[in-house]
């Protein structure tokens, strides 16, 4: 016969079997007849229900707490807060002592540890686990869950000794490690670690794998979130660009109409510059050769050898105006409201285009006057009395008083560059042009010392390279203006067999070279000849050493141990030379007057031998 249980016990143990607290079943038995067999089953059946929910109650806190995690976490758009955040919430449901997260780099197939919770030693944030290697690797190549309850004793994965090192100084024992994937690619791997040997459980290991599943969705949602703002701020980046691109060509075309309108209506080089200040919005100042100096000469140099708008020291912009190698002057550009790119220096290098062809178009009209001053010099220079003839009324169909006409300059330089040192004195408004592979320009300076050195800063500045100027006075210009230009073209001569190539002097300066070194050098040659002349034909015949010696010797004070020092010979050596000039010119070689002709004759003789 069967026993039935009343319906009150029936209810106490269905309510012990769900009950979080334990209750005794025995004592809901009581009073009930029921065989030994059924009431252990009773027990067994109670325990296995109670331990059931209590499963499912722990697995529904859990998951609640990971759809709450995973809410959270799908409101974050930064990455790295993103990950902190990861770890954290991992951390809180797993319940381990360590808790870090490793970025999987596709490229590389390397790990680097990038957020940690937990941990104590520093450098284990940023460890880099190579490819193949560790418990992390296993995790990236199986894409599924891998654990270890004691890592040193860990066979199944290849051990690496900076990673050994690293859990060491950590101090972890049991590592669980699970994949963030989004699809079928790996973007990390999640870890947690305890400091004590512990076998993971499949609640903990479907635990932490469900969170990296909501968590790999999220984080890679919030990169690619980041990747579109990335790309829409490129997009700002790039519009913005464009937009400004667009401005600067605008002002571009605008200065480019400008520009096309002063060529064709006849404009001025300066009115260049003001087209370009008011279409990039800065003020551009002209400047001539003759006024390029600091910072901004550097930079007008370094242009005019690149082509290009060039900065300068103190901020300013500077392009040199060039007809050929000959420097016009430059564009200096001051910024302004507008930010100087490529576009406006392309302007303004254009622009300096413009005004060295409207430069060079005056200069075509200056070329013609000059021209005719050219042939007006000629003539004041011609041996031709008909040439001559009516000088002064044709002088002053130009515009020049011959009578306020007070010194001549002759210039030398390279021939290549003296069409550019005629040019550059036209606005001396004198007389200018080449005369016997020289420049010469008659000026109003009374002073010929002044008016040399003013030219040859104005010719230096815009030929760059070495100028010899000599001026000479001028009385009246139709009597000794020829007379004056021979003799600065004498000293013109001389002066680099003085060690003299770059500098202005007056033909006053060097009188006693100029009236030997004059129109008849022949009475040099003759003179030299007549004083010293043994010396020379010993020296020829000989292969000697006596003139120079004598140069040394006269040079030196006539001392011999000086001279002997200059010619690097001995002492007796150079007595012995002076032995032999006294055999030549005579015992009375060093009484005072003739040893101040011998001494001009040497002078003269090493002149007239110098390149």
């Amino acid at each position: 016969m069967t026993e039935t249980l009343p319906s009150d016990v029936v209810v106490g143990l269905l309510q012990a079997a769900s009950a979080e607290q334990e209750i005794d079943v025995d004592s809901l038995l009581t009073g009930v007849t029921l065989p030994e067999q059924d009431t252990a089953r009773i027990r067994y059946e109670i325990r296995r229900l109670r331990a059931t929910s209590e499963r499912w109650r722990r697995r529904g806190q859990e998951l609640a707490a990971l759809f709450s995690s995973a809410r959270e976490l799908a409101q974050l758009r930064d990455v790295d807060e993103l990950l902190g955040r990861l770890v954290e919430r991992a951390h809180d449901l797993v319940g381990t002592d360590v808790t870090y997260l490793s970025e999987f780099d596709a490229k590389s197939r390397e790990l680097r540890v990038r957020t940690t919770l937990g941990t104590v030693a520093p450098s284990f944030l940023g460890l880099r686990v190579p490819p193949g290697a560790g418990l992390a690797s296993q995790v990236v190549e199986g894409r599924r869950p891998y654990w270890t309850s004691k890592y040193a004793a860990m066979t199944e994965a290849p051990h690496d000794s900076a990673i050994d090192a690293a859990v060491a100084a950590e101090g972890l024992v049991s590592l669980l490690g699970v994949p963030l994937l989004a699809g079928d690619e790996v973007i990390g791997v999640l870890f947690a670690a305890n400091r004590v040997e512990h076998a993971f459980s499949p609640e903990e290991i479907s635990l932490l794998s469900a969170f990296a599943d909501h968590a790999a969705i999220v984080l890679q949602t919030a990169r690619l979130l980041a990747r579109t703002q990335d790309s829409a701020d490129d997009a700002r980046r790039a519009y913005g660009e464009l937009a400004r691109h667009v401005e600067a060509m605008e002002r571009a075309s605008e200065v480019h109409s400008d520009l096309t309108s002063l060529v064709l209506q006849g404009g001025q080089a300066p009115d260049v510059a003001t087209a370009l200040g008011r279409a990039l919005r800065c003020h551009v100042t002209l400047r001539d050769p003759e006024h390029l100096d600091g910072p901004v000469a550097d930079a007008v140099d370094r242009s005019r050898h690149s082509g290009r708008c060039t900065p300068a020291s103190d901020g300013t912009y500077a392009v040199a105006v060039l007809a050929g190698p000959t420097l016009l002057g430059a564009l200096l550009l001051e910024q302004g409201e507008v930010e100087f790119g490529p576009v406006e220096l392309r302007t303004a290098e254009r622009a300096a285009q413009i005004t060295a062809l409207l430069n060079l178009k005056q200069d075509a009209m200056l070329e013609a006057e000059q021209r005719v001053r050219g042939d007006l010099l000629a003539d004041m220079l011609s041996d031709d009395p008909d040439r001559r003839a009516d000088i002064a009324t044709r002088a002053r169909a130009r515009g020049i008083r011959l009578d306020e006409l007070r010194s001549v300059v002759v210039i030398s330089v390279p021939a290549e560059l003296r069409r550019g040192a005629v040019r550059a004195l036209r606005r001396t408004g004198g007389p200018v042009g080449e005369h016997a592979d020289r420049v010469v320009a008659i000026t109003s300076y009374p002073d010929p010392a002044t008016a040399s050195a003013l030219i040859h800063t104005m010719v230096r500045r815009t030929v760059r390279a070495p100028v010899l100027a000599v001026g000479a006075g001028i009385a009246d210009v139709t009597d000794d203006l020829r007379t004056q230009v021979d003799a600065a073209s004498a000293c013109v001569r001389i002066l680099p067999a003085l060690g003299l190539n770059d500098t202005a002097v007056t033909t006053d300066e060097y009188l006693p070279y100029t009236a030997l070194f004059g129109p008849r050098e022949a009475r040099v040659t003759r003179y030299v000849r007549r004083v010293i002349g043994p010396v020379l034909d010993w020296d020829a015949k000989h292969a000697g050493k006596l003139l120079p010696t004598l140069a040394a010797y006269l040079g030196n004070r006539m001392s011999p141990v000086a001279t002997a020092r200059a010619l690097h010979v001995h002492k007796n050596t150079v007595l012995q030379r002076l032995e032999r000039t006294t055999e030549l010119l005579g015992e009375d070689w060093q009484e005072p007057d003739r040893l101040f002709r011998i001494t001009v004759a040497v002078r003269l003789a090493n002149l007239a031998k110098s390149p």
